[in-house]
């Protein structure tokens, strides 16, 4: 199969998604109406809540909901195959992982920009409430110890990409502060770029190597990271957060019509078998593909994180209701399509040469190496460098220097790691806050302090994340990351049937969905507490089984409210 082609044909089906399938939920199952006033308007506080253009508030949701995940999942999934990796990122995205971005956006901008927790005790019920917080918190802990390991990681491995990714934030004060002068968005939003790509160059002049061995060099990063995550997470989002991500999206936007050039020139075929029928050899170390490969493969079909985006930041950021279809919709499309450039850049790039110990390999040579094992493909460096050799490869047939090429991919991808980062952290406060609010809607103290309330949560990520040298203790609870994320999808989707039901709309769209991703993630999450246990990882095997319980009693009340019929408006 050609690339080219087949990244084409994937471009031309978003396109019309977006413009049927999008609509259609936007207009007849949601009623989108301009005469909704936003959260972003009603509560404007100018730190949290604050309206802003549509194009601003796209590269927002675009750059946290895409972080690593449209990269590391594919990376990962394509070793059963590209066809079926291919196929779920498609028809994932457009069915269910865009219809739950939109949706939840849409209904927590008509709840005054409540997160899913509030949400759940709102629509579904009181009782619920702190369950789905606790899944929540959980999740959000998870990412910001491991996140700040990752970042930490990625500079140690790529140190051409410090100087780039830090520069940003003094590139993003500028720029936002130009933006709200009325500045022309596109010219200055050009020449924050420029001046990121050029960072690129001093970048690869002048690496940042910090002293040490690997576990002080990674520990010592997780630590500058943690005290910027702090401040960056309490700054007002018009100040850093918005034009940081504007900058990040137009330059993964840029990255991914520059992949699209090097397929159109290179063409390569997919080097990559349709499907790896040594993954499913007995003798394989790869695990079965059902369910696995639908958990680790979120980002780019339909990932939970992304609820929480839409109901934590995103939401307290939209002018009109409008645009909710462009932002929730279309970003996760444009993430998903991300998603198929990546599976290109690995089943096509990667063939077009990978040089190994000395020696050229291409084609199937090429892939067969790097996807010798599960265990080859399954290291953070192995993940990326499938990506960042094969997108090198496609950008030097267009005249970029190989080296300079994979430094510019490794600086989006660091980029796109620390934006996750500061977005869940903010993400993570807001949570909390909501969780110690009372019926008055004052939140108690000491969480009412933004401050106050983002120290508590940096301090345990902190204390997670120095339990082992190197910041390792942040992988403790990582093994139940992909199913907890999958999970609440599965939970983002039952409340948004339950309110469409009240609501009198038609619930297949969201309830089919549903009750796919809860089937496929209650059997991962299952087998997994199994070997927990087995393993005698008692921690992850009693939280496992505590989140299993929980999810029951959630899923229940859903169903339970689904078919009431004295619901109350909403």
């Amino acid at each position: 199969m050609n690339s080219a082609l087949l990244a084409l044909l994937a471009l031309i089906g978003y396109l019309v998604a977006y413009s049927t399938y999008g609509k259609f939920v936007g207009k007849k199952i949601f009623n989108i109406s301009d005469a909704n006033r936003m959260p972003a308007h009603e509560l404007r506080d100018d730190v949290d809540f604050s309206p802003a253009r549509k194009s601003i508030v796209f590269g927002h949701h675009f750059t946290t909901i895409a972080g690593l995940g449209p990269i590391v999942g594919p990376a990962i999934g394509i070793i059963w195959g590209w066809l079926p990796a291919f196929l779920w990122v498609f028809l994932g995205s457009i069915f269910m992982g865009a219809v739950h971005d939109f949706s939840t956006l849409v209904v927590s901008a008509r709840n005054r920009g409540m997160t899913m927790g509030e949400l759940t005790g709102k629509i579904i019920g009181p009782s619920t409430r702190y369950a789905l917080q606790f899944i929540m918190q959980l999740l959000l802990f998870i990412v910001l110890a491991v996140f700040a390991l990752i970042v930490g990681t990625l500079f140690h491995i790529y140190p051409e990409a410090v100087i780039p990714v830090w520069l940003q934030i003094p590139i993003a004060v500028w720029l936002g502060r130009e933006l709200r002068k009325g500045r022309n968005e596109l010219l200055f939003g050009a020449i924050a770029l420029l001046l990121m790509y050029a960072s690129i160059f001093l970048g690869i002049r002048f690496p940042v190597i910090l002293p040490g061995d690997q576990q002080t060099v990674i520990a010592t990063w997780c630590i500058i990271l943690f005290i910027y995550v702090f401040f960056a997470s309490t700054t007002p989002v018009q100040v850093l957060l918005q034009p940081r991500d504007y900058i990040n999206s137009q330059q993964l936007l840029v990255a991914m019509v520059l992949i699209m050039a090097g397929l159109a020139i290179a063409h390569p075929e997919i080097s990559a078998p349709a499907i790896n029928e040594k993954a499913f050899s007995p003798k394989s170390d790869v695990p079965s593909m059902f369910p696995i490969m639908f958990i680790i493969i979120a980002c780019g079909a339909i990932s939970g994180f992304h609820s929480l985006a839409s109901s934590g930041t995103t939401v307290k950021q939209v002018n009109k209701e409008s645009d909710t279809r462009l932002i929730g919709y279309g970003g996760m499309i444009t993430e998903s399509f991300f998603a198929v450039l990546v599976l290109m850049a690995i089943g096509g790039g990667l063939g077009m040469g990978l040089v190994v110990d000395g020696e050229l390999l291409k084609g199937e040579a090429a892939f067969h190496h790097h996807y010798a094992s599960w265990s080859s493909a399954n290291g953070l460096g192995a993940k990326l460098g499938a990506f960042i050799s094969g997108g090198a490869n496609l950008l030097e047939t267009i005249g970029i220097p190989i080296k300079f090429g994979a430094s510019m991919i490794s600086v989006f991808i660091v980029s796109f790691a620390n934006t996750t980062l500061d977005s869940a952290t903010r993400i993570q406060r807001l949570s909390l806050q909501e969780i110690f609010r009372d019926e008055g809607g004052k939140v108690r103290k000491p969480v009412n302090n933004r401050y106050m309330a983002t120290a508590i949560i940096v301090s345990f990520a902190i204390v997670m994340t120095f339990l082992k040298p190197g910041g390792q203790g942040a992988m403790l609870l990582w093994p139940l990351f992909g199913s907890l994320n999958q999970l609440m999808a599965a939970l983002a989707l039952g409340i948004v049937t339950v309110y469409l039901h009240v609501k009198g709309k038609p619930v297949i769209y969201t309830f089919i969905p549903m009750i796919f991703v809860l089937a496929l993630t209650l059997w991962a999450m299952v087998e997994n507490s199994m070997q927990f246990i087995g393993d005698r990882e008692y921690l992850l095997g009693g939280l496992s089984v505590l989140v299993i319980i929980l999810t029951g009693w959630l899923t229940f009340s859903s169903l339970a409210a689904l078919v009431k019929k004295d619901n109350k408006p909403l």
